[in-house]
C-alpha cells in the first residue's frame, strides 16, 4: 500500500515551492525532501507601516511537518538548494526528525553552504561555546527561540529590550521601550536554525555513491535505496526505491538532459541522435515528477549564453555596472565557469564580485569534489592551464604553480575563477570599488527578499544605464518574482520568457518602496538605558555566584566536621584494640575479660566518650551483652549464640579468624575465548570519567574563551527597519540560466519512462493540465495520474496480508526452480497442514490419492452439470506455464543477432525478425514466409505472430530465455 501526500509544492498549487512530500510505503513513512520558503517575502506596504500581523502561507506546511516529524523513518535529499534542504536542519533540531537521512555528498556540502548563508543572511549569527547563549553578533534582524504554546504568553508580556524596533504608521522608525507582541509572533513564524544546528543536522546525514544500493535496516528493513544523477545541481538525485511489496518507485524531480560547463546531464535520459531512457530506470511501478516547466519552451543554450555574455560585455565596455542574484551554492556554479571562460577569452579586467559569507567553503568544497564535475569543465580548462605554463616555461612554472597550490588537485584548475573577487557585505566592496567603477556583482540571494542581493539593489537600482540582469524567476512573492513579472510583462507576446525566444532589456522607472532591515548601533540614553541594564544584570549574576559560593563553603564546612567526629571514632577504636593485643588477646577467644569489655566501654560512654554513635547498638533487645570481635572483616547477626559441632573444653566455640571468598566462574563465549567483563567495565567507567573530567571542561572552556576574544566586540546595537524610497532608472533583463528541463523534455523523459502510475507534483495549475493532457494522447501511457493538491492524501494500491509458512523438505526437493535476474522462482503447489509443536503451518505436497479424489469429484461435478452422455469422458486442465521477466526488444534483438537471426526494430513495439528484416519495404510476399513479428503491448504482454517455421521456433527459444519459466 502507497500513500502519497504532499506537504508542499504540489500540482495546480500558486506556490510550488519549497518542495516537501510524505511517502508511506506500507508502514514505512519517507519523506522526499525538506526545503524551506523564503522567510522575507514581499507584503503589502499597509500591513507592515502599520504593524499588522501577516499570517504567511508557509505556516501550514511547517505546522504539518512538525506533527509528522517524529513519526518519519525515513529521509532522502534530492538537491542542496534551500528549495529542497532548507528546513532540514531546524526540523532535525527542534521537531524530533532524526530519522536515518540519505543524499549524496556534494548534495550534503551544498546544502550545509546554503543552509549557513541563509541564517548569517537572515537571523543572528551566534558564536557557541560551552553556552550558547553567552553572546550573539547579529545580522539583520532577530529571532528569538521557539518556546511552547504555555509560554508564548509570557513572552510577549515581556518589555522590549534594546534590540527590538517598532514602526511608526509614517514609516519613522523608533526604539521601543514597551511590548512589541504582534511582531514578536510575526517573528516566531520563521523557522531559522542557528549555525550550529546546522552543522550538527548535516553531520547526521549518510552520504552515498551514484549508483549504490544501500539496503536499509530496522524498520525500513526491505527496502533498497539507490540515488542517480538528475542534473540541475551538483550532485542532484535521482532516486530509485525498491520495496517488496510495492515494487519499484521512482522520485525524478528538477532535472536537466542537457550537458552543461560543470554537469552532465541526467542520466534519466541518454544523450545522442538516439536519445531512450536509461534502462534501469524503465517501467517503474510509480513515478513521481515534477511538471513545472511542461508548457515552457526554453530557448537554445547558445542563444541564451550569447545574450548573456552581450550584455554583459555591452554594459561594462559603456563604464556601467551589471548587478546578477544568484544562490549561494548550486548554480552559481555555472555562472562562475561561465564568466571566468569568458573573462579568459575576452581578456576582460574588469572585476566579477562574489557577495557571499560562505564563498570560501563552498568553492573549497567543490574542489575537493571533482570527480562529481562533468560538462567540458575538466579537459578545456587543464589543457589550456597545461598550454599556458608550457608557454612560460615549462615544466619548471608547472612545478612552480603546484608547489603553490599542493592543497587542490589537477583538475581543479577551472575553478580557481582568478578574475572573481570575494566580500562578506557590501561594506566591504564599497570600500574597494567606488559605485562608479565599472564591475560585474553576483549577489545573495536571488529572490532579493534580504541580504547582501537587497541592499546592493536599492542602491543600484537609481543608477542610470545600470542592468540588473536575472538568471532565474525568483520565488513566489519575493522582490526577484516581482521584477520578473515586470520584465516578462514587458515583453512582446512572442518574446515572452517560455515563448523559446529571447527577450529585450527594459527600462525600469517609477519609485519602489523596500522595507530595509538593518543594525545601528545604540547612541545617547539609549546606550545609557542599555548599560544600565548591563550593570544591573552582572550585579545580579555576581551576588548569584556570591550565594552559590556561600552554600558552597558551608556545605564542605559540615562534611569537614562530619568526618572529624568519624575519624575520632575510629582512632578511639584502634587504640582500644591495641590495648587488647598488648594484654594477648589476639587469638580472640571468647573469654570472661571479653565479655566484661563491652560492659566498661559502655562506662565510658556514659561519661561522654566519643564512641558513643559506635556502641549504642552494644545491647539486644533481651539485655545480653553481645561480644564485639574485633575482626577485620565483621560478621553479622548475632555471631555471640553461634553454635557449632565442634566444643572447646568449656563447652564455647572456637572462633577462628574467617575471610570471605567468592567463587570465581570463568565466562567463555562460543569459541572459547575468554570474556573479562570486569575490564570493560573499567574501560567504560574510564572514558566517563575522561569525558567528565574538570580538566577537560576547563580546557574547553579557556579554548573558547580564547576564541571570544579574538572576535573582535561589537558595540550595542538595535535594529532599525526603514523604508527605503528607491527611483527606478536602471534596466532590466531576463535570461533564463535555472537549468531546467522544458515541456518537450519533460513530456519526451514521462513517455520514454512509461511508468505504471504517476504523480505529478511541483507545477502550477497550467503546467498540470498540459502534462495531463500530452500523457491522454498517447495510447501506451498510463491512465493512472494523479495531480493531488497540498494536504490531499492519495492511496495507490489495496492492503495485502501476510502469512508465515514453512515449506516441507518433500515438498523443496521436488521443486524446479527457475533463474531470473539473481534469483531463482518456481512455482509451489502443495496442502496446509498444521503440526502441534510449531505455531507456523508447513506445505506439504500433495499426494497421488488426494489428486484422485479431488479430480473424481470434479468430474462427477462436471457430469452433473452438463448430464449423463454416452462415451463422455472427463475434462483434464493441460498444463500451463507462467513467464517472470519483463521484455527488452534490444536484448532479444541482440540474442537473435548472435544466433544469426537478423532482427529490426520498426514502429512502436513492434521487433521484424527472419527474412523480412533482410529485405526492403517492398520485398515479395514469398520472403514473408520466414519471418516473425515481435510485439510489446502497453499492458506488458508479448506477442508472437508468423507462419509455423523455424524461425518461429528459435525466435521463441530466445522469448523464453529472457524470462524464467515456471510451470504448473
Amino acid at each position: 500500500m502507497i500513500t502519497f501526500t504532499p506537504l508542499s509544492g504540489a500540482a495546480r498549487s500558486s506556490r510550488t515551492t519549497p518542495l516537501a512530500y510524505l511517502l508511506q510505503v506500507d508502514d514505512v513513512k519517507i519523506l522526499l525532501d525538506c526545503g524551506s520558503p523564503d522567510w522575507c517575502p514581499e507584503t503589502k506596504e499597509e500591513d507592515w507601516t502599520e504593524g499588522k500581523d501577516v499570517t504567511y502561507e508557509w505556516e501550514e506546511y511547517c505546522k504539518v511537518l512538525r506533527e509528522n516529524a517524529p513519526s518519519i523513518d525515513l529521509v532522502l535529499l534530492s538537491h542542496g538548494d534551500l528549495a529542497h534542504s532548507g528546513l532540514y536542519a531546524y526540523a532535525y533540531a527542534r521537531w524530533g526528525l532524526t530519522a536515518p537521512a540519505y543524499t549524496t555528498l556534494p548534495v550534503q556540502a551544498m546544502a550545509r553552504v546554503a543552509a549557513t548563508e541563509d541564517v548569517e543572511g537572515v537571523r543572528e549569527q551566534e558564536v557557541f561555546n560551552d553556552d550558547p547563549s553567552s553572546s550573539t553578533a547579529h545580522a539583520e534582524e532577530e529571532f528569538p527561540e521557539e518556546l511552547p504554546q504555555a509560554d508564548s504568553k509570557a513572552e510577549g508580556e515581556e518589555g522590549a529590550g534594546p534590540n527590538e524596533h517598532r514602526m511608526d504608521s509614517d514609516g519613522e522608525n523608533k526604539p521601543s521601550t514597551s511590548s512589541s507582541t504582534s511582531m514578536r509572533k510575526k517573528e516566531k513564524r520563521k523557522y531559522v536554525a542557528t549555525i550550529q544546528e546546522v552543522h550538527e543536522a548535516f553531520d547526521s546525514i549518510t552520504v552515498l555513491r551514484y549508483s549504490q544500493p544501500c539496503h536499509l535496516q530496522g524498520k525500513c528493513q526491505g527496502l533498497t535505496i539507490i540515488p542517480f544523477n538528475a542534473g540541475h545541481t551538483l550532485g542532484g538525485t535521482i532516486w530509485k526505491i525498491r520495496s517488496p511489496t510495492a515494487g519499484t518507485l521512482l522520485y525524478a524531480v528538477d532535472m536537466n538532459h542537457m550537458r552543461e560547463r560543470h554537469l552532465d546531464g541526467t542520466v534519466l535520459m541518454r544523450q545522442g541522435s538516439n536519445a531512450t531512457v536509461f534502462e534501469t530506470l524503465q517501467r517503474p511501478d510509480l513515478l513521481i515528477t515534477d511538471a513545472e516547466r511542461a508548457n515552457v519552451t526554453t530557448a537554445r543554450r547558445k542563444d541564451r549564453d550569447a545574450a548573456l555574455l552581450d550584455c554583459v560585455s555591452a554594459t561594462l565596455s559603456s563604464r556601467n555596472s551589471v548587478l546578477m542574484p544568484c544562490d549561494a551554492s548550486s548554480r552559481v556554479l555555472e555562472l562562475l565557469v561561465l564568466l571566468d571562460q569568458h573573462w579568459k577569452y575576452s581578456r576582460l579586467r574588469y572585476p566579477i564580485c562574489l557577495l557571499s559569507k560562505t564563498a570560501h567553503e563552498m568553492l573549497t568544497f567543490v574542489r575537493s569534489m571533482m570527480e562529481w564535475l562533468g560538462g567540458t569543465i575538466s579537459k578545456e580548462d587543464v589543457g589550456a592551464e597545461g598550454q599556458d605554463g608550457g608557454n612560460k616555461g615549462g615544466k619548471g612554472q608547472k612545478r612552480k604553480r603546484d608547489d603553490d597550490n599542493d592543497e587542490e588537485a589537477l583538475g581543479a584548475f577551472a575553478l580557481r575563477f582568478p578574475f572573481v573577487e570575494i566580500f562578506p557585505n557590501p561594506t566591504a566592496l564599497t570600500q574597494r570599488y567606488a559605485s562608479g567603477d565599472p564591475k560585474l556583482i553576483l549577489a545573495i540571494p536571488a529572490s532579493l527578499s534580504h541580504g547582501a542581493s537587497r541592499a546592493v539593489f536599492a542602491d543600484f537600482a537609481q543608477q542610470e544605464n545600470s542592468v540588473v540582469l536575472l538568471t532565474g524567476r525568483g520565488e513566489e512573492g519575493t522582490l526577484g518574482r516581482q521584477l520578473f513579472e515586470q520584465w516578462n510583462n514587458s515583453q512582446r507576446e512572442e518574446y515572452k520568457w517560455d515563448r523559446g525566444k529571447i527577450g529585450n532589456n527594459v527600462m525600469m522607472d517609477g519609485v519602489l518602496h523596500l522595507k530595509m532591515n538593518s543594525k545601528e548601533p545604540l547612541q545617547g540614553s539609549e546606550l545609557e538605558e542599555y548599560l544600565a541594564k548591563e550593570r544591573a544584570a552582572k550585579e545580579k549574576e555576581a551576588a548569584k555566584k556570591a550565594a552559590e559560593e556561600r552554600r558552597q563553603r558551608i556545605l564542605e564546612a559540615d562534611e569537614a566536621d562530619t568526618e572529624d567526629d568519624e575519624s575520632d571514632s575510629d582512632t578511639d577504636d584502634d587504640d582500644e584494640n591495641e590495648v587488647e593485643r598488648a594484654l594477648g588477646n589476639d587469638n580472640m577467644d571468647v573469654d570472661e575479660s571479653s565479655a566484661q569489655a563491652p560492659s566498661k566501654r559502655r562506662d565510658k560512654t556514659r561519661t561522654g566518650g566519643s564512641g558513643k554513635a559506635a556502641w549504642s547498638s552494644a545491647l539486644e533487645d533481651d539485655g545480653v551483652a553481645k561480644q564485639m570481635l574485633s575482626y577485620d572483616i565483621y560478621l553479622k547477626g548475632n555471631v555471640s549464640k553461634a553454635t557449632s559441632f565442634f566444643k572447646s573444653a568449656d563447652g564455647q566455640a572456637q572462633r577462628f579468624r574467617m575471610f570471605p571468598y567468592v567463587e570465581k566462574k570463568r565466562r567463555v563465549d562460543e569459541y572459547g575465548e575468554l570474556l573479562d567483563v570486569e575490564m570493560w567495565l573499567r574501560k567504560g567507567k574510564a572514558l566517563e570519567v575522561d569525558g567528565e573530567s574538570e580538566e577537560m571542561k576547563e580546557m574547553k572552556k579557556a579554548k573558547a574563551e580564547e576564541e571570544l576574544k579574538k572576535i573582535p566586540q561589537e558595540p550595542p546595537s538595535k535594529f532599525v527597519t526603514t523604508v527605503a524610497e528607491v527611483q527606478l532608472a536602471c534596466r532590466l533583463l531576463f535570461v533564463d540560466l535555472e537549468g531546467l528541463n522544458d515541456g518537450r523534455a519533460v513530456k519526451t523523459i514521462v513517455a520514454q519512462v512509461n511508468p505504471r502510475k504517476m504523480i505529478v507534483v511541483h507545477a502550477p495549475a497550467a503546467a498540470t493540465d498540459h502534462l495531463l493532457e500530452s500523457c491522454a494522447n498517447i495510447r501506451a501511457m498510463t491512465k493512472d495520474i494523479y495531480a493531488p493538491d497540498q494536504g490531499e492524501c492519495v492511496q495507490i494500491g489495496q492492503h495485502t496480508n501476510s502469512f508465515s509458512i514453512s515449506l516441507s523438505d518433500e515438498l523443496l526437493a521436488s521443486l524446479k526452480m527457475s533463474r531470473f535476474e539473481d534469483n531463482e522462482v518456481g512455482l509451489v503447489t502443495g496442502r496446509i497442514a498444521s503440526i502441534a509443536t510449531s505455531t507456523i503451518p508447513i506445505l506439504e505436497p500433495i499426494t497421488s490419492s488426494s489428486l484422485k479424489s479431488s479430480s473424481s469429484h470434479s468430474s462427477s461435478s462436471s457430469l452433473q452439470k452438463r448430464g449423463k452422455m454416452l462415451g463422455a469422458r472427463p475434462r483434464l486442465s493441460l498444463p500451463q506455464s507462467t513467464l517472470i521477466g519483463e521484455l527488452k526488444l534490444t536484448a532479444l534483438k541482440t540474442r537473435l543477432a548472435a544466433v544469426g537471426v537478423q532482427a529490426e526494430l520498426v514502429g512502436e513495439g513492434v521487433l521484424i525478425c527472419g527474412a523480412a528484416a533482410k529485405g526492403r519495404r517492398g520485398a515479395a510476399p514469398e520472403t514473408l514466409e520466414d519471418s516473425v513479428a515481435v510485439k510489446k503491448t502497453a499492458r506488458g504482454k508479448v506477442e508472437l505472430e508468423g507462419p509455423v517455421s523455424d524461425v518461429y521456433y528459435i525466435v521463441r527459444r530466445e522469448v523464453y530465455g529472457l524470462h524464467a519459466v515456471v510451470a504448473a
